[in-house]
């Protein structure tokens, strides 16, 4: 009788386990599924000149590619900043510049996927965003900070000539409803 319940208790805990794990990974795995398609739609848009949803029930589609070479860092930025679209990707911010054009560009991502790799992120660091209808903008961080949810204006699109990267914080927080904003600021790159 013990021999069947310890069986039975194993099997539970074993089975807690594996479910435990698999949804741990399932939204690591859906980041970078996600990539793979926009990087698809990405090529697409880019060929055609035409918004191309990465997938046919998508509400949105790719309207830049963000790049931080020195750490290996390559992302398609997805139209708007919902929760829908930060489940995929980065965001571009609606009502702030447009990506390839001066004037303050805002995207956001979320802490723990995408956007990961700011807390690393230094002064003096480069990043390269690229349009999906073209043009390419070189920026240089020249800041970081933290700031309130509520502070909208680093949403500002006449804030001045920049890209301004934001992400919840901080990073290592289990509770997703964090007040706090990591803020990234890096202004066009002379050279």
């Amino acid at each position: 009788m013990r021999s069947g319940l310890r069986s039975v208790t194993f099997a539970v805990a074993l089975a807690a386990g594996i479910a435990g794990l698999g949804a741990a990974a399932w939204i690591p795995a859906k980041a970078w599924l996600a990539q793979v398609l926009l990087e698809v739609a990405w090529q697409a848009s880019r060929s055609t000149g035409d918004a191309t949803r990465p997938w046919p029930w998508a509400d949105t589609s790719p309207v830049a590619r963000l790049r931080f070479p020195a750490g290996d860092v390559d992302q398609i930025v997805l139209a708007g900043a919902s929760g829908r679209v930060l489940a995929f990707g980065p965001g571009h911010v609606t009502g702030s510049a447009a990506p390839g054009v001066p004037g303050n560009v805002v995207i956001s991502a979320h802490r723990d996927t995408h956007f990961r790799w700011l807390r690393d992120l230094q002064p003096g660091a480069r990043l390269v965003l690229e349009a999906a209808r073209g043009g390419q903008r070189r920026y240089r961080v020249v800041a970081t900070a933290l700031h309130h949810e509520r502070d909208s204006f680093l949403l500002d699109p006449d804030a001045g000539d920049r890209l301004t990267l934001i992400t919840c914080y901080p990073f290592d927080a289990v509770d997703p409803g964090t007040p706090q904003r990591f803020v990234v600021i890096a202004l066009p790159a002379t050279s």
